[in-house]
């Protein structure tokens, strides 16, 4: 598909009906798409569309509607497989988001794969969602968590990386983007030094799926997860990404409807993939939407937005840097377009809340990322994070809105 120039900001910007929204009487800016992102028409209108023109269930029934559908359903699923550059369809498992992705893979390789002392790897980076799954695992399963440690540019120590992983290393998770600093890992380079060492590697993809082009097999990610309402998708739909060999050894997450092949009170046989791992009547529409949001996303391209996001994050950060005392916390030299940062004297929070009432939606707290709060020794920061939709004129007139409340608030 070919690819055109995010140039047209006014039109894309047409496109998101919360943008056109005020708060406090202030044209919004919303500068919070690494927590969630908006939504297009797109994908308002395929939602809609579906509960009011071809809702039906899937997989269940011959009548027109659910064979419909059906059809539809894995017509995502095989766009999120040329998406990903995965090698098959059924590679492809959909879940309620990243969070439960990864829990998926830790409970199900956990049973597959972890033996008392083995060894599971993460980073101090890590998004909570890439921290407890993987401790209760440990706890379940009598196994070890390491860490491996960054510095104070928020960049991973990686010449740590070999001598922490050992034969006894059996999975290695680490976030692609980190939310709380926007950090880009060397993932490619993470999985191989994995490999050599015998270790699978989860990718958590949240925070990138919806900024870069993502190519599994020439990462050679064993799984890789994200989440539809960071991607301009719909809240409550998540893909997992897995190797099919993996997959097809590891045991059910839940069970239900539609994960079965036979049961009997004696013994029950499972599905093939993807249906092994999604018990249930599935998340139908939020599925279609998900769809049309890579639709339009692909659309613009994403070699094209990352460009985009990378002169987004370039200017705001020199912007920012005109406020007298602010600190940015991550300033790794490869960044995704996300801004956390602290002002002496200022607690983050009467910072966001005095932006608020300027219009300018910002987060703040520790971003499910407490270690890096503690690594850092601050409680937490204030976070600003683009998207395709933000432009210059929006970072002025936050940078403007940013040095007015830190005047006030000094």
């Amino acid at each position: 598909m070919g690819e055109k120039v995010v140039s047209n900001f006014d039109h894309i910007r047409k496109d998101f009906p919360m943008l056109s929204k005020s708060m406090h009487g202030c044209p919004l800016i919303y500068f919070d798409s690494a927590a969630t992102a908006q939504k297009p028409h797109a994908v308002i209108e395929a939602l809609t569309h579906f509960y009011t023109r071809d809702y039906g269930t899937v997989h269940r029934a011959v009548y027109e509607l659910s064979v419909n559908a059906t059809l539809q359903y894995q017509e995502v699923r095989e766009k999120i497989a040329r998406l990903l550059h995965a090698k098959e369809a059924e590679e492809i498992i959909f879940t309620r988001g990243t969070t439960e992705s990864i829990n998926m893979v830790a409970s199900s390789f956990g049973k597959a794969f972890v033996n008392p002392g083995d060894e599971i790897l993460i980073t101090e980076m890590e998004h909570h969602s890439n921290i407890v799954p993987w401790q209760l695992l440990c706890e379940e399963r009598q196994a070890v968590l390491k860490v491996i440690p960054m510095d104070d540019q928020g960049v991973l120590k990686m010449e740590e990386l070999p001598k922490l992983l050992s034969s006894k290393t059996k999975l290695v998770a680490v976030a692609h983007v980190a939310n709380s600093l926007g950090t880009v890992n060397p993932i490619k380079e993470i999985i191989s030094l994995a490999h050599q060492a015998g270790a699978k590697v989860l990718v958590d993809g949240a925070q990138s799926a919806p900024h870069m082009t993502i190519d599994v097999q020439d990462l050679d990610a064993d799984f890789y997860v994200f989440s539809g309402h960071k991607f301009y998708g719909p809240t409550g739909i998540g893909v997992l990404y897995g190797k099919a060999a993996l997959l097809n050894v590891m045991p059910p997450y839940q069970g239900g409807g539609d994960m079965i092949e036979k049961v009997t009170f004696q013994k029950t046989t499972y599905n093939v993939l993807p249906m092994k791992f999604e018990a249930g009547t599935p998340m139908i529409a939020e599925v279609i939407g998900l769809g049309a949001a890579i639709d339009y996303v692909e659309k613009l391209g994403l070699n094209q937005i990352q460009h985009y996001e990378h002169e987004l994050l370039a200017y705001a950060t020199e912007a920012v840097l005109t406020v007298p005392g602010i600190r940015i916390i991550g300033t790794a030299k490869e960044k995704s377009a996300i801004i956390s940062f602290i002002v002496d004297g200022v607690h983050p929070l009467d910072l966001g809340t005095m932006l608020d009432l300027r219009g300018v939606a910002i987060r703040t707290g520790h971003h499910c990322a407490q270690p890096v709060m503690q690594h850092f020794n601050i409680p937490s920061t204030a976070r600003t994070s683009f998207a395709f939709y933000n432009n210059k004129e929006e970072i002025n007139r936050f940078a403007d809105a940013l040095n007015e409340v830190v005047k006030l608030l000094k």
